[in-house]
């Protein structure tokens, strides 16, 4: 069953997708003449294909995509594979193993129940690959779709449950297979449809979708203890491969509480660390004071003060990229908290079609004609500023046995730059 919703949520996510509504040609209307003959030679063809999009008495079920607390357990992030160019989102914690594939990326869990490979081909056609991808051996195909542009393919494979995702541009194909265990299907069939939803061949490099993880990410963090324990955020130090404190050399990642975007860092060998006392409270009125992103300040790293209102929506207004894992301090300098910036999704005036959420139910009784590409809104990401406050911090410090610092010090010295550098 769950397979089965899968497989229409994924074909929804083709069938809706703007390139895909775009070239998509109208189907011819079938001839009734041979119809009585053709159903009385495959009865189970016909039934199969009235429990999925052909059958015009009934709406689509649509499988829900997994929840945010269940992406968070799973470590859902969203990034660009440099070995395909494709933007997919990935359960990071549930396959921590990388490798190269033949023809792109490949991520697995720690005993290969769950495995997600990238693909890209060159001067290849979208219609022979799906025919040669469903006669692959030990697959057995539950669900197909082909378009114009794209084609999705599911069902098992072996013992494994499979989608099979692909798009095109001119002669080349870009796709990404994902298989797990009948065992995880309870928790990997709704991340496979958040992953459906997600995943993009050929992404516009310009936008910044919530989840993107960039190669190189720039934050900041506060110095917390005189033994080169550093607060920062934990969306700026995950996945990272090496983190660098420009200055001071390389620091590790030693705990983190992605709920509260908390991370501890320790800075190894550094000296003359002077971490600022916590604040008693949080105060309205804030200073922040961090090291933004190069690019928005024409590639220096001085730090920087910034005015903010803390509101019941958060920080406003938010400050420059950079500023995750910024110190906001009171009237008294003393820090009241950790600034948290993240991405979140507002609308902007562009014309895609109307169908564009491959979550919401579809019927399929109305014909493709009857519901035009309509003026809706397309999201597009914006950042947003929260503050993690100081007892927050200081109960996350005492569990990692760091004692906060209680003398004055220099807010300016105790602010560095952080510098994530992941795969």
């Amino acid at each position: 069953m769950w397979m089965r919703l899968l497989g229409i949520f994924v074909a929804l996510v083709v069938a809706t997708s703007p390139v895909a509504a775009q070239d998509a040609t109208p189907k011819p209307a079938p001839k009734p003449a041979a119809a009585p003959k053709a159903a009385a030679k495959k009865p189970e063809a016909k039934t199969a294909a009235a429990k999925t999009t052909d059958d015009p008495d009934s709406a689509v079920d649509i499988i829900s995509p997994a929840s945010p607390a269940a992406l968070q357990a799973a470590g859902w992030r969203v990034i660009d594979d440099p070995a395909t160019g494709v933007r997919l989102g990935l359960p990071g914690t549930l396959v921590p193993k990388i490798a190269a594939s033949r023809m792109g990326s490949r991520w697995m869990s720690k005993q290969g129940q769950i495995d997600i490979e990238t693909f890209r081909m060159h001067e290849a056609a979208l219609p022979a690959l799906f025919d040669d991808e469903k006669k692959v051996r030990r697959r057995t195909v539950e669900h197909s779709t082909l378009k114009p542009d794209s084609f999705v393919i599911s069902g098992m494979q072996g013992l494994k449950r499979f989608v099979e995702l692909v798009q095109s541009s001119g002669s080349e194909l870009r796709g990404v297979t994902i298989m797990f265990d009948q065992a995880t299907e309870g928790t990997m069939a709704p991340i496979a449809a958040k992953m459906a939803g997600a995943f993009q061949a050929f992404p516009d490099r310009s936008a910044n979708p919530p989840g993107l993880k960039r190669g190189i990410e720039y934050g900041t963090a506060i110095v917390v203890s005189d033994r080169g324990h550093l607060l920062a955020s934990a969306q700026v130090t995950d996945q990272c491969q090496s983190i660098t404190v420009p200055g001071l050399g390389h620091a590790e990642r030693i705990a983190a509480d992605s709920s509260n975007d908390l991370a501890l860092l320790r800075l190894y060998g550094a000296h003359n660390l002077a971490p600022p006392p916590l604040g008693i409270g949080t105060a309205d009125n804030l200073t922040l004071v961090g090291i933004a992103d190069p690019i928005s300040q024409t590639g220096a790293t001085s730090v920087v003060r910034a005015q903010a209102q803390l509101t019941s929506q958060g920080l406003n207004p938010a400050p420059k990229p950079g500023f995750s894992g910024a110190a906001a301090i009171d009237g008294q300098n003393r820090l009241a908290g950790m600034v948290s910036l993240r991405w979140v999704v507002v609308a902007a005036n562009t014309p895609v079609s109307a169908n564009a959420n491959p979550t919401a139910p579809i019927p399929t009784s109305q014909p493709a004609s009857a519901n035009p590409p309509k003026p809706v809104s397309q999201p597009t990401t914006a950042s947003q500023a929260a503050l993690v406050p100081a007892d927050t911090i200081r109960t996350f410090l005492s569990a990692q046995g760091v004692a906060p610092a209680t003398a004055p010090a220099s807010i300016d010295q105790a602010v560095l730059q952080v510098i994530c550098v992941r795969k």
